[in-house]
This record gives C-alpha cells, sequence and structure tokens, in this order.
C-alpha cells in the first residue's frame, strides 16, 4: 500500500512540476512578447494618444490642488488643446509644443531611456534601419546645420535632382539605394537627445502630422504633393481573380507615392511610402482644414485652401479623382527673390531692362506660361518696379503673392474667392478701395477675365495678371472667348479688338528639362488701327465697276478675316542667351515716356538707344 501512495505522489509531483515549467515558459515568451511590442512605433503612440486624451479630460476640480496650481493647470492644459488643433494647419510654434510634450510623455511615463531607446529604431545597427529611417536620420542632422534649408542642402549636395535618363525619357527620382549610399558616407553620431528628437518626430507625424511628408513640408521647397502615381484602389476592385496577388503586390499602390516640387523639378521620392491608404486619407483630410474653407466629401469632392504658413492647399478624393490626393505649393521659399536672381542667362540685363520700364511705365502685362515656369515668383519681384506711391488691389483664388510681407511699407491689400464671394464681385469691390494697380493672381474664370479687361480699361492705372496661355495669340483668343461666354460682348471681332487694345505685353515664361526657367520671349501686342476707306471712283459720272468690286472685296475681308492686332516680338531667349528682335512701338514708347520722371526719361532713352538703336522718342 505504501508502495502504491509512493508512486502516486512521485507521478503528482513529477506531473505538476512539468504544468509549473511549461505555464513558466508561457510566461516568459509572453513577456517577451510584451516587452517586444512595447517597442513597436504603433505601441507607443497607442500610449501617446491616451496619455493626451486622459491629460485633456482630468477634471481639475477633483484634485485637491490649490488655487494657483488649478490656475497653472488650467493654462498649460489650453494651451495645449490650441497647440493640438493648431499644429494640423501648418503652424511651426504649435508642431514644436507638441513635440516636447511627447518626448516629455516618453521619458516620464514610457520610461525610454539611452538603455532601451535603440529598441524602437535601431540607431545601433544601421542594417536594421529602413530607408525611411535612415531619411529622417539625414533629414533631422542637416536640419541642425542647415535649418529649413535641409533638404535642399542634401539634394544639392549629393545631385539628388539629376535627371535620369531611360528608354523612355528623362525623369527625376530619389532612390531607396541613393539613400542608403549617403546614409553609408555621412558620419553621424546620435546623442540621445538626437534619437529622442527623431522617434518623437516619428510619433507626431503619425499622430497629429502629415505622415511621412510632415518634415518634407515644413522645408522649403516649391512644393510637395501625394498619391498621385501608383495602382488606384479602384484598380484591385477591377481585377480578373486570375491576375496573379504576388504580381500586383509588387506594384506601387496610390499610398507609395510622394513627390517633391524642387527649383522648377518634379522629383519622385520612391524611398517613402504613407504605408497605408488610410493613412494617406487621414492625411488628406487633415491637411487643408485651416480656417475651415468646409466639408470634403463625396459630393463636393476638392478644396482649395492654404495653410498657416500661406502654403496653398488642392486635395482631391474619389469619386472627382480617381483616388485620395493633395498637392501642396509652397511659397514662403521665395521670400523677395531680385528678378536679378531669377534671370540669369546671357544678357539677362535686356529683359529686365525692358520689365523695369514696362512696370514704371504703366503697361497692362500679362505672365504667361505653364503651371511651374516661374510666374508668381516673377510677379513678385517686378513689383518693386511699380511706384511706391501707387496703391496695389489684388485679387487671388487662393493667397499666393503674400506681397504684404515683401513690401510692408506699400499700401497693399489682398482680396480672394470663398464660397460666398466669387471673383468677380471681389474686381467690384476693389473699384471702391481707392487702388491705382490692379494685379490679379491668375485669371483662370470667365466672369474675371471679363472684368480684368473693364478694370484695365476704366477702374485702374494699369493691370498686372497671370494667365495660362501658350503664345500671345491664344492669350488674345482666349479673353477674347471668355468676354463672349459672360455676354459683355456678342461680336467676335469686337470682343478680339477690345483685348488687343487692352493689353499690351506678354512676358512669356518657361522652363526646359532640367527645371531651368527663362523668360521665353516678351511680345507687344499691337492693335491694327486701319480706319482707312476707300473711295467709289467715278469715271464720267458712271461708277467704275472694277473699283466697286475692290471696295465690295475689301469690304467682306474686313467683316471675316481681317486681323485686329497684330504681334511682335521684342525679346526672346534663343541658345541660352537673350537677343533683341525689335523695338517697342512708337506709341507704347510714347505712353511708358508719359509715366516717367525726367531723371527716368533720361535712363530709358539711354536703354532703348544701346539695346534698339531708338534714339528718337
Amino acid at each position: 500500500m505504501n508502495e502504491i501512495m509512493i508512486v502516486l505522489i512521485t507521478a503528482t509531483v513529477s506531473v505538476l512540476t512539468i504544468l509549473y515549467f511549461k505555464d513558466t515558459g508561457k510566461n516568459r515568451i509572453k513577456t517577451a512578447d510584451l516587452e517586444e511590442n512595447r517597442y513597436a512605433i504603433e505601441a507607443i503612440l497607442a500610449f501617446i494618444r491616451e496619455a493626451f486624451n486622459n491629460i485633456l479630460k482630468t477634471n481639475l476640480y477633483e484634485l485637491n490642488i490649490t488655487r494657483e496650481e488649478f490656475e497653472k493647470r488650467m493654462h498649460n492644459r489650453n494651451r495645449l488643446r490650441r497647440a493640438l488643433k493648431n499644429c494640423t494647419y501648418g503652424d511651426i510654434n504649435a508642431k514644436n509644443y507638441v513635440k516636447d510634450f511627447i518626448k516629455d510623455i516618453l521619458v516620464r511615463s514610457y520610461e525610454i531611456d539611452e538603455n532601451n531607446v535603440n529598441n524602437i529604431i535601431s540607431f545601433d545597427n544601421p542594417r536594421k534601419l529602413s530607408a525611411q529611417d535612415k531619411f529622417e536620420i539625414l533629414l533631422y542632422h542637416y536640419k541642425k546645420k542647415y535649418g529649413n534649408r535641409a533638404l535642399e542642402k542634401l539634394i544639392l549636395e549629393y545631385n539628388l535632382d539629376s535627371p535620369v535618363v531611360t528608354g523612355e525619357g528623362i525623369s527625376y527620382v530619389i532612390t531607396k539605394e541613393q539613400i542608403d549610399s549617403i546614409f553609408a558616407k555621412e558620419t553621424i553620431i546620435n546623442r540621445f537627445e538626437d534619437k529622442l528628437n527623431i522617434i518623437a518626430q516619428r510619433i507626431y507625424q503619425l499622430y497629429k502630422g502629415f505622415g511621412v511628408i510632415d518634415e518634407i513640408r515644413d522645408m522649403r521647397i516649391d512644393g510637395v504633393s501625394g498619391g498621385v502615381s501608383g495602382i488606384p484602389p479602384a484598380f484591385h476592385e477591377e481585377l480578373d481573380l486570375t491576375v496573379s496577388l504576388s504580381i500586383i503586390s509588387k506594384l506601387p499602390a496610390n499610398y507609395d507615392s510622394v513627390w517633391i516640387f524642387f527649383k522648377g523639378k518634379t522629383i519622385h521620392l520612391s524611398f517613402l511610402s504613407f504605408g497605408s491608404e488610410e493613412e494617406l486619407i487621414r492625411v488628406c483630410k487633415n491637411i487643408y482644414r485651416y480656417n475651415y474653407p468646409g466639408q470634403l466629401s463625396e459630393s463636393n469632392g476638392y478644396k482649395v485652401n492654404e495653410m498657416k504658413d500661406g502654403s496653398r492647399v488642392v486635395v482631391v478624393r474619389p469619386p472627382f479623382s480617381e483616388s485620395w490626393a493633395f498637392f501642396v505649393r509652397k511659397f514662403d521659399s521665395i521670400e523677395r527673390a531680385e528678378i536679378e536672381e531669377l534671370i540669369t542667362d546671357k544678357n539677362s540685363e535686356i529683359p529686365i531692362g525692358l520689365i523695369k520700364w514696362l512696370i514704371k511705365g504703366c503697361r497692362v502685362t500679362a505672365i504667361t506660361g505653364a503651371q511651374g515656369t516661374g510666374k508668381t515668383t516673377l510677379l513678385m519681384s517686378i513689383v518693386k518696379f511699380i511706384n511706391p506711391a501707387y496703391t496695389l488691389r489684388i485679387q487671388e483664388m487662393a493667397f499666393e503673392l503674400h506681397l504684404r510681407k515683401i513690401y510692408p511699407e506699400r499700401n497693399i491689400l489682398t482680396f480672394r474667392e470663398t464660397t460666398t464671394i466669387s471673383g468677380q464681385e471681389g474686381l467690384d469691390l476693389q473699384k471702391k478701395t481707392d487702388g491705382t494697380v490692379n494685379i490679379l493672381g491668375e485669371v483662370a474664370t470667365a466672369p474675371v477675365s471679363s472684368l480684368m479687361i473693364q478694370m484695365a480699361q476704366v477702374a485702374s492705372l494699369f493691370t498686372l495678371f497671370t494667365h495660362h496661355a501658350k503664345t500671345t495669340v491664344d492669350l488674345v483668343k482666349s479673353l477674347r472667348n471668355n468676354l463672349l461666354q459672360t455676354g459683355v460682348f456678342t461680336n467676335e471681332k469686337i470682343a478680339e479688338q477690345q483685348v488687343a487694345d487692352v493689353v499690351n505685353f506678354d512676358i512669356h515664361m518657361n522652363r526646359d528639362l532640367t527645371g531651368h526657367r527663362y523668360i521665353e520671349r516678351i511680345t507687344e501686342i499691337i492693335p491694327v488701327d486701319d480706319t482707312d476707306y476707300p473711295e467709289i471712283k467715278f469715271n464720267d459720272d458712271e461708277v467704275d465697276i472694277n473699283g466697286f468690286l475692290d471696295i465690295a472685296r475689301e469690304f467682306f475681308t474686313r467683316m471675316t478675316d481681317r486681323k485686329v492686332f497684330e504681334t511682335r516680338d521684342i525679346i526672346v531667349y534663343e541658345n541660352g542667351e537673350y537677343k533683341v528682335c525689335s523695338p517697342p512701338s512708337k506709341k507704347q514708347i510714347n505712353a511708358i515716356m508719359n509715366n516717367l520722371t525726367d531723371d527716368e526719361k533720361s535712363e530709358f532713352k539711354s536703354y532703348l538707344t544701346r539695346y534698339f538703336n531708338r534714339s528718337e522718342v
């Protein structure tokens, strides 16, 4: 009996021992898993969200604190709440405040220190770093040296804006291999403070920022866009089930799309991705909300707005577009660029001089060209030629010029279109605001074109505007068609004549495949003033039949195909230099002289003599 009891006890102990070690092993595995997940970005992001919610939702009245402490905490909470709201508008100060909060939470509450910080991002093992990790580390250290010029310095230093030539043509792309190569060449020492700042930025951009483009958007570049390449989500819904999923998975998705606009070049950052469709949608929904321009919805599938720093943002969504996408165009990178810095090719003093006298001479001038050719930049720079005594009134679809930041001492007021105030209403109001010079950021609609022509005739001394016309003839005909659309004119020839009479010069901008911007030509629009009418001749009191037929032919010619204007190129760009073609017309020279001071008249005469061999005025 004793032997049986001993066997049973031994068996029981063995079973319990096995179960104990089995459970202990499981617990160790769970603990290891928890420890590993603890340092995942997703886990930290969830903790940060919860921490901010607790800070904002805590009932301070239930805490046993002094009045002074209560007011201090209430002030800090209100400040945090404002910062969380404003940081999504492009407010750099609010962004930095939120990031400081995140760093404080990471150190004090999440217990991140020098011993475990590398578990989040493998700063100590470059082989484990992703291309995004390396890029953000590089950008952070360049930012410490160059501020918001960091990306510009990185691109120029390593020639990342060099064209890539393929069988299909020229393109611009920055690849993962290039980032890996640059990271290997750079000597980077990450202190704990640097590591903490980089991690805080990663958490912030996923929490309240704009994803992978958050820091890029703050850089001094021309613009950034996302969702404009790759396979849209609708494509997957239309796929035949026989198509291999492995093939599809290798294709870039629409959320693998980050592009920047840099010095006239559109560059694809192929190594960056938003990671998911949901993240791209989150960025699109947040990036346009400054001053709340309205809801982006299926029925209203696009929004045009500006951000707090003056950047223009356009957001589109299905079904209006095939996928979610955004376009941020930055104008703070322009600042007060001098025209001499913009026009740099050989003999650049010729077009610069002519533009100066066109503006000082109060000529109605159009700046034309495709998107990204530098129309807005040039317009900003030539405002300095306008007499400081003149008042400026600007009309735009969205605030882009920001001329008061560049010329704070001048009398300038800008209006823009809103959901309740049209561009035409804004231009109507300008007539009552003591404006001397009218500037239109972009003449893009028929009502604005119509009112621009009217204002250039009677409501202002002269007008400057930008337009997307390809040629001067296209510019005149486009404005003519707009006049006909609005019903201001019903006769095509009369409408065309009005445009030719009003618009004096066309400065056409262009850029080549390398992104180099230049003035392609400066063209004068010359109305054909053919007011000489032939008379009927008589032979012995009888009508000369041949003369009558000639007159009839002239009549039908003037009523149908008669040209109401002609164009004359004054300066053109050829083979990398500016050349003079022909002088301005006598009429325009006299009109310019009438608006100049005596000293300016002498200077203008010298300019004409030197470059156009025109001494007579």
